[in-house]
């Protein structure tokens, strides 16, 4: 008697593909949340940038970089990603601009990520992937280096 060939995938065969599968997508998920992360944090550095720009423009009209009290003149950048915030030092000569990240927006808890700008062009790196930093003179975007 003949048999006839079988075709198809057996019970076995298909739970190591489903095993390969899983292993490859365990590896590629926190590479792939990572360059996400990454490519949200150049959002704000672009942001703060624009900032400081406006800033200057801003101190190049009125001699100062506080519209009133300690509001800097200069409209921050709008973001879905980061909240900016600005303080005006020294009677209105200085500020810091801050960009924090938001919760809910692939970046962690809310602050996660903070960097700052100021007057002089000092950049810093307050808070990188949920650990606070301390003399970061620099924008960390990737690794913990500048």
């Amino acid at each position: 008697m003949k048999h006839v060939n079988d075709s198809g995938f057996t019970l076995i065969e298909l739970m190591i593909t489903i095993a390969i599968i899983a292993i490859l997508a365990a590896i590629a998920l926190p590479s792939y949340n990572q360059y996400v992360a990454r490519s949200k944090v150049t959002e704000a550095v672009g942001s703060l940038s624009d900032a400081r720009v406006r800033m200057e423009q801003y101190f190049q009209d009125s001699r100062t970089y506080a519209s009133s009290g300690t509001t800097c003149g200069a409209a921050l950048p709008a973001s879905g990603n980061f909240a900016y915030s600005c303080a005006t030092v020294s009677a209105g000569m200085g500020y810091t601009v801050t960009a924090a990240s938001q919760s809910g927006k692939g970046l962690g808890a809310a602050g996660d990520y903070t960097y700052t700008i100021d007057q002089s062009n000092a950049k810093a790196t307050t808070k990188y992937k949920g650990v606070a930093q301390t003399a970061k003179s620099c924008w960390l975007i990737s690794g913990t280096e500048c």
